[in-house]
């Protein structure tokens, strides 16, 4: 039986605007929501795309949390 990929839903807190349309373009990330300074996302599979997606913005906080998705 194939394993299944992760999925976790995302709250990340940044310095200034969130790099919204860069996560929208990463592979494996769905759902995004900005309220202000917060971007809100799910992410299934690897985190790497995600992070990348991240690149150059600074991060206040980040919670991840894994779902039954």
């Amino acid at each position: 039986m194939a394993e299944e990929l992760p999925v976790q839903r995302v709250e990340v807190t940044f310095v200034g605007a969130p790099p919204a349309h860069q996560v929208e373009r990463a592979v494996g990330v769905s759902g995004v929501e900005v309220d202000g300074r917060v971007l809100r996302c799910t992410v299934y599979g690897s985190f790497q795309p995600f992070l990348e997606a991240l690149r150059g913005h600074e991060v206040i906080s980040l919670k991840s949390v894994q779902t039954g998705v």
